[in-house]
């Protein structure tokens, strides 16, 4: 029978402090830090009545502005799911020589400052670059349209899917694959049933969490995008322009809608996420 510990000495095992300070530096550190910015957001905001806040939005350019932030997010997205899935997958499954600088580079463009990103992907996208040279003499254009932005979010938005999915892959069983295989199983079939089935809900929070970032992406947008009016621009750079125009009521409405925007996509997938959880393993 295990012996009982004393309650001090059960207590004095504790790495962290009590419940009590920790929730509190927990609290403080989240009020501070998150909290107060939506705060200052929300009181801009409130300023605006639902009449004026409509007004702001309602404009063409704040809609084209939406429009092309809200499609080019959802394509870098698409494609961030996939190679997502793929580049995870082979970081998990496979040792290979140059493995460790792979996986290293994938976690750059959370170090790289975002403005220094864009300044490369117009370096190698630009008509005098490398890749959009080559482009040029296609009759293609990626620097300064649409999708350079896509490329842009693409960059900065991909270490989200692969980190996300990459734990759910080491957590597969390769004996279900082996059992898959013996039973007849095809290519396609161990596939979809054994292998993409269970990491459906980190596939979906991977690219929900790309998604959001995509939306709020600036400086590595900015210098690929061309920043047209009505035709490249997006939605922070917006935001920047009416807060140079001391339009702060105008900056919150459009800053107000992304966040709202973030906010509903987080909670849809995390609500999901714990559903089809709960429907796999009432099917497995």
């Amino acid at each position: 029978m295990p012996a009982i510990l004393p309650r001090r000495f059960r207590a004095s095992r504790r790495v962290l402090p009590g419940f009590t300070l920790s929730v509190g530096i927990s609290v403080l550190f989240a009020g501070l830090i998150i909290l107060l910015p939506l705060t200052g957001l929300l009181w801009h905001l409130a300023q605006l009545s639902p009449a004026d806040y409509l007004r702001v939005m309602g404009t063409e350019r704040v809609l084209t502005a939406l429009r092309v932030t809200v499609t080019a997010a959802a394509l870098a997205t698409v494609v961030n799911g996939v190679f997502g899935l793929i580049l995870a997958w082979v970081l998990t499954r496979y040792r290979f020589f140059g493995r460790g600088v792979m996986d290293a580079l994938v976690d750059l463009p959370f170090a790289l400052p975002t403005a220094v990103a864009g300044i490369a992907l117009v370096a190698l996208y630009d008509k005098s670059g490398w890749i959009g040279g080559v482009l040029d003499r296609m009759g293609l254009q990626v620097a300064y349209t649409w999708w350079g932005i896509v490329i842009a979010m693409i960059f900065t938005s991909i270490p989200f899917a692969v980190r996300a999915i990459q734990p759910a892959i080491e957590e597969l069983d390769p004996a279900e694959e082996a059992a898959a295989l013996t039973l007849g199983a095809g290519p396609l079939q161990r596939f979809f049933k054994v292998m993409l089935r269970p990491l459906l809900p980190t596939i979906l929070t991977g690219v929900g969490l790309s998604f959001v970032r995509s939306l709020g992406e600036f400086g590595a947008v900015i210098f690929i995008a061309g920043n047209l009016p009505y035709k490249t621009e997006i939605a922070s750079l917006l935001i920047l322009i009416r807060l140079d125009e001391f339009d702060y009521p105008a900056a919150s409405a459009v800053a107000g809608t992304l966040l709202a925007l973030s906010l509903v996509i987080l909670i849809a997938i995390n609500i999901a996420q714990n559903r089809l959880q709960s429907y796999l393993r009432t099917e497995g």
